[in-house]
């Protein structure tokens, strides 16, 4: 099982997919899934050629739990550090929800390790604080099971669940086998994330994938991005929040053709 060991110490679960020579494409998980929520998108992007690079966010699937708050500094430095044990100098990079936030940490503070950058289904600040104050005491005291099926409902349209249960309940299965302490540690990161004021700095050439029917990271949040980012464009789908699995053909179509510099 591919693993690197970041700078503090902890071990992080990766696949690496694609032409050995081709341009590295990075994708970052969601709160509460693990790599495997990309499957869907793995025969388009290598088959645009790239060098595929996924990975368990810490606390998440096959990496480690830590005990513990994390931070986006942490999260992103866990990037930076596969990437050098990959000897990756630069890469695109797609991260959806939390792994969308991990990547505006990363264009903000890191611009010159990354190209082309994909947001998808995210936010750059995520009040109340109480919420993820109970979210965090929910999973600590009732396991994954306390918020699993509120998770999806929000996670998916009620016209996917109904078409695609197997779907459903696959993405379901990775947030019951997330590791409470994990969810926990990243729900604080989120809970603590202001990255507002500093989105007007960003270099690289940025889309921002909004579902149109997102309860989680609403449409408001991604257009907040879309208007602060310079020269951000911006993709609508007619998806609840993991747009890359419920609306799978149009995401990749969106989000491959412009990580690849097809659509500009």
């Amino acid at each position: 099982m591919p693993e690197a060991t970041t700078s503090d110490g902890v071990k992080i679960h990766y696949e690496v997919e694609g032409r050995e020579d081709g341009p590295p494409l990075v994708f970052s998980n969601s709160l509460g899934t693990n790599l495997h929520m990309w499957d869907g998108q793995m025969e388009a992007a290598t088959g645009h050629g790239f060098r595929v690079v996924r990975y368990d966010q810490r606390g998440h699937g096959k990496s480690e739990a830590p005990p513990g708050e994390y931070a986006f500094a942490r999260l992103g430095q866990d990037v930076l550090d596969l990437l050098d044990g990959l000897k990756i100098e630069r890469s695109a990079f797609c991260g959806l929800s939390m792994g969308g936030m991990t990547g505006i940490w990363l264009a903000l503070h890191h611009p010159r390790r990354f190209g082309r950058m994909a947001h998808c289904n995210t936010a750059v600040w995520f009040p109340p604080r109480e919420f993820w104050d109970e979210r965090i005491r929910a999973v600590r005291e009732g396991g994954m099971e306390s918020v699993a099926d509120a998770v999806v409902e929000r996670w998916f349209t009620r016209a996917f669940r109904q078409a695609d249960p197997g779907e459903t309940n696959r993405i379901r299965s990775m947030i019951l086998t997330t590791e409470p302490a994990g969810y926990a540690g990243c729900c604080a990161a989120i809970r603590d994330m202001d990255m507002r004021s500093l989105l007007g700095t960003i270099e690289a050439p940025s889309l921002v994938v909004i579902g149109a029917h997102d309860p989680a990271t609403t449409p408001e949040r991604g257009e907040y991005i879309v208007r602060h980012i310079p020269g951000a464009q911006k993709a609508v789908l007619d998806s609840a929040h993991l747009s890359n699995v419920e609306r799978r053909e149009d995401f990749n179509r969106v989000v491959l053709g412009f990580l690849s510099g097809e659509q500009r």
